[in-house]
């Protein structure tokens, strides 16, 4: 964030929160009542080191009075985050664009259990290029092609692609085959959350998306499909593909939500691809198709330390 007044630390850029008009006496009170998941007493010392701060850089006291109607800034921590031991290749990379090749279990951007160990922090660090922003995002189970920009004058030119669908995206994935499902097919429903969870549901309705899927071959009963998106739904390939009735190998989500493991099996990488992304450069107007190099059906190396 560019008018932040906390610098960027280890490639991670800081968080805010925002004060609300309100009946807290105090900044603490408020604090607790707004981060519920956080032991009162580290809302607390993180007060007494300073490590809360207003638009100023002004550090935050425990015994503050409440002042509503602006924003504080603090680093956000993330206690005991496992290492994710994939490579990050990068594709492609110009003063506009970086593309990379994102493994599975890499988290795309920071954000709830992963901070440092993501796509766009190791980045950041690696490349010395701390205004590095994400175009888009992957899932974190899903590997592949994931692009960032470079510029941040020009960010919103190639997010646009994706909002006004100009972005081919062409994924695979490795399913069971059903003899009863004719491919290729198009598959077209309303997806929406499902009530009080995090995962996708298709429900009757007007249709808000649409895959295009083809079988590519078959081994042992097993099938390498290709999926074209034709919108961009939450899960929708994850979703579609359950709906069909071939959920896709070690999907941990669809059709039923797995029980939470504490750690990753690496051993076990949801079979899905993200193979390549196509379209037309705004700023240099050259057509640019970018390709995974992984594939599916084998396991990734573990060649960091």
């Amino acid at each position: 964030m560019r008018n932040a007044p906390l610098p960027m630390r280890g490639g991670v850029a800081p968080s805010r929160v925002y004060l609300p008009a309100g009946p807290w006496t105090t900044l603490l009170e408020f604090l607790i009542e707004r981060f519920k998941h956080v032991p009162p007493s580290i809302l607390q010392d993180r007060l007494a080191r300073g490590e809360i701060v207003d638009e100023a850089g002004v550090p935050q006291t425990p015994d503050a009075s409440y002042k509503g109607l602006r924003w504080l800034w603090y680093y956000r921590e993330v206690p005991l985050e496992a290492d994710v031991p994939f490579e990050l290749p990068i594709l492609f990379r110009d003063r506009q664009l970086v593309a990379v090749d994102k493994p599975h279990f890499l988290a795309s951007t920071p954000g709830g259990r992963y901070l440092r160990e993501t796509a766009l922090t190791r980045l950041r660090l690696a490349l010395d290029m701390p205004l590095l922003s994400p175009i888009h995002r992957l899932d974190r189970d899903t590997a592949g092609v994931l692009l960032f920009c470079a510029d941040p004058e020009v960010r919103g030119a190639y997010q646009a692609l994706f909002q006004t669908r100009d972005v081919h995206k062409e994924y695979e994935a490795l399913a069971p085959v059903r003899a009863d499902v004719e491919m290729p097919m198009l598959r077209r429903s309303l997806i929406q959350p499902r009530p009080g969870h995090f995962t996708m549901q298709e429900v009757d309705g007007q249709p808000n998306s649409e895959t295009y899927i083809e079988l590519l071959s078959v081994t042992d009963g097993r099938g390498l499909f290709r999926l074209r998106p034709r919108t961009g739904r939450k899960h929708q390939l994850r979703v579609h593909m359950s709906g069909l009735g071939m959920p896709i190998c070690n999907d941990n989500f669809y059709p039923e939500l797995k029980q939470y493991a504490e750690s990753d099996d690496f051993s076990r990488p949801l079979q899905l691809l993200a193979r390549a992304i196509e379209f037309t450069d705004p700023i240099s107007g050259d057509t640019r198709r970018f390709e995974s190099m992984r594939r599916l059906g084998s396991l990734e190396p573990v060649c960091r330390p």
